[in-house]
């Protein structure tokens, strides 16, 4: 009598081994996406953009490094997405503020008014935004004073400045264009400085004045950078240009 012969066993499958580089959508892309904008967003407003790593980035957002190269190519392109994403909001909330502006205000448009517009809605987004609008701020602050920034900054904001400048045009009429956007310039860098909120004013004042203090800091720096227009203005006239 034979013995059967027993049946050979199927063969185990090789597992294949993961593979870093492109992420499925199953495994939360989308998110480690933002985790990756947010982590970026506050090292680059601590550190600015050459101290920091794309490992450091990764390390902070709790992902893979390979998914900055995935999603935006290099260090660079990272960036330039942590400056585009808020940058989209408060660009549509200042147009919705200035056209508030000249709705309400009919042929009355003050330079007071049109800069007020303009600024209010950076200090509502800190104030009541999320915590990133504070890095995000300071970053903008950061990068808007090299040599390099400005290009990004053209890129981005400058459809809004136009926007003002034609507004006061309006309320100042006769006055130069060239003299709105020096004024412009020295509003730009008083803005920033504000909204950066480094505390520098607490030290010199001895605790007087509070840079976290929005509710303070609005009515003084709408007051300042239009009174800062109002007196080139007031030049302008008295010197026969406008």
């Amino acid at each position: 009598m034979t013995s059967s012969q027993p049946k050979s066993l199927p063969r185990p499958k090789k597992k294949k081994p993961k593979r870093r580089g492109r992420p499925h959508r199953s495994e939360g892309g989308v998110k480690a996406r933002g985790r990756l904008l947010d982590a970026a967003e506050r090292l680059f407003a601590d550190r600015g953009f050459y101290g920091v790593t794309t490992r450091q980035v990764a390390t902070m957002a709790g992902a893979d490094d390979a998914l900055i190269y995935y999603h935006f190519k290099n260090k660079w392109g990272l960036f330039n997405a942590v400056f585009e994403r808020r940058a989209r909001v408060l660009i549509t909330a200042r147009h919705d503020s200035l056209n508030a502006y000249v709705s309400s205000s009919g042929v009355k448009l003050s330079a007071h008014g049109a800069i007020a517009a303009f600024i209010n809605p950076m200090i509502e987004l800190s104030q009541n935004g999320d915590l990133g609008w504070k890095s995000y701020f300071a970053l903008v602050a950061q990068i808007d004073n090299t040599p390099w920034g400005g290009e990004i900054i053209h890129r981005v904001f400058d459809t809004s400045v136009h926007e003002l400048i034609e507004i006061l045009q309006r309320a100042l009429p006769g006055i130069p264009k060239r003299e709105l956007y020096w004024a412009y310039n020295f509003l730009a860098g008083s803005m920033m400085l504000a909204l950066s909120e480094t505390e520098r004013v607490d030290r010199l004042s001895d605790g007087l004045c509070r840079a976290k203090d929005l509710d303070e800091v609005r009515t003084r720096l709408v007051n300042y950078c239009a009174g800062g227009f109002l007196a080139m203005v007031t030049e302008e006239r008295l010197a026969g240009r406008a």
